[in-house]
């Protein structure tokens, strides 16, 4: 068997499922371990306050606030020690809680659930959509106005008559010379103005020219994004008509996407390899499991007052044995139960499952798969047990499972015997 998570199933691993599954169980973590968390801070805040305060003060005052310090070191690593226990406690209620977890959801997926539509992105050039405003105006230069010099008047009249007559000779001369000067400013004011117009209209047909181009860009960007959805939606359409027919390569991503939905602890993550028998309607399951060397095993978190230091304790054999047995068990009824709730067609009849893991060998130093149970589910037989109420142990007995003695010890499970579904 191949190990698979199609395109789709690729996507639901990565998508909103998933995220509100991990969201939920982070806000389950976060209620539990709120308190700790900020007793642990508190303790640390007390403590540096207190030890600020301990390098102003006299030496009498001094003892007294390294009496406190110590207390608030205490206080702040007892906090401590509290947040690792609730996070390890958090920890084994996700491995132990295995097969409940599943029980909680519907596995059953609707394809049709998967259609999308393309999102798209405000027009990034938004600025090339204002027209660059016209140039200022440039009037024409007034036509020259000729102004005689007022005479004098009295006495002065009589004294400055020909001061005056220069005057008006003067201005009349001025007058004349702007007169004739005035049609050439007034052709260069028109120069201006085509000079003005002309370069605003170059800038402005160099905007719609880049605005044109950048709207193309982007309806060519949409396209994209609407080709792709499309194609997306097209292959959940086929998809969803092949499952209708059973086809083998549908059978399999459908049983690829639910699998992607089903989201194990960090601490114990799980790889499903699986192929459709269309023949005999049966799915062929393997459930790799982490070996027993990477499920943790403290059991407890401690603070030694002497020594300033945190601590753990390690779990008993026997309950980590119990621990990692639960969760195999776990894994392949959870494995079971979703697969056959989420089969609402029918399509598959039995499932052929095995679990086991992948660890190096003592004897060999090589990797080698080690089978820890193997069973065989018929449809309609497992749809009828009350999961939420059985023994996982006494459930694999019933539906006639090989199991090993110790999966904990790796040690294999014979499977020569094992019934068939």
């Amino acid at each position: 068997m191949a190990r698979r998570r199609g395109f789709f199933a690729e996507l639901q691993h990565q998508g909103e499922v998933a995220a509100r599954n991990k969201a939920k169980w982070a806000r389950e973590a976060e209620r539990a371990q709120s308190a700790a968390i900020r007793a642990a801070e508190k303790a640390r805040k007390d403590r540096e306050r207190t030890a600020a305060s301990q390098a102003r003060a006299d030496t009498a005052e001094q003892k007294r606030l390294a009496k406190e310090t110590r207390e608030a070191r205490i206080s702040e690593m007892e906090a401590e020690v509290e947040k690792l226990n609730v996070e390890l406690a958090e920890m084994y209620e996700e491995i132990d809680s295995l097969l409940a977890a599943t029980l909680q959801v519907d596995d059953y997926l609707d394809l049709t659930t998967l259609y999308t539509e393309a999102e798209h992105p405000p027009f990034d050039r938004a600025d090339l959509e204002i027209p660059i405003p016209p140039p200022s105006s440039i009037p024409d230069p007034p036509e020259p106005v000729f102004v005689s010099p007022l005479p004098p008047k009295g006495l002065a009249g009589l004294l400055g008559k020909k001061k005056h007559e220069a005057a008006v000779a003067a201005a009349t001369q001025a007058y004349q010379n702007a007169l004739q000067e005035w049609p050439y400013k007034v052709s260069q004011a028109e120069s201006a103005r085509q000079a003005a117009a002309q370069q605003h209209a170059g800038m402005e047909a160099k905007r719609v020219t880049e605005l044109e181009s950048e709207r193309s860009r982007y309806r060519e960007e949409c396209a994209a994004r609407e080709a792709v959805v499309a194609e997306q939606n097209s292959a959940i359409e086929e998809l969803n008509t092949n499952l209708g027919y059973g086809t083998v390569d549908a059978v399999e991503e459908y049983v690829s996407l639910i699998f992607s939905r089903s989201v194990y602890p960090v601490q114990f993550p799980v790889e499903h390899d699986f192929e459709f028998d269309a023949k005999t309607a049966e799915l062929r399951l393997r459930i790799l499991v982490p070996s027993p060397d990477k499920v943790p095993t403290t059991n407890v978190y401690k603070y030694t007052k002497s020594t300033d230091e945190i601590t753990s304790s390690a779990l008993s054999k026997k309950a980590c044995k119990d621990r990692y047995t639960g969760a195999v068990m776990h894994s392949a009824l959870r494995s079971l139960h979703e697969v056959f709730e989420a089969d609402r067609r029918g399509l598959i009849n039995t499932i052929s499952l095995e679990v086991g893991t992948e660890t190096i060998d003592p004897a060999t130093g090589r990797e080698t798969y080690i089978l820890f149970l193997a069973v065989g589910a018929e449809r309609d037989s497992f749809l009828a047990l009350d999961l939420a109420n059985v023994v996982p142990d006494a459930t694999l007995r019933h539906l006639g499972a090989a199991a090993s003695k110790s999966p904990y010890d790796l040690v294999a499970a014979d499977s020569a015997g094992i019934r068939q579904s």
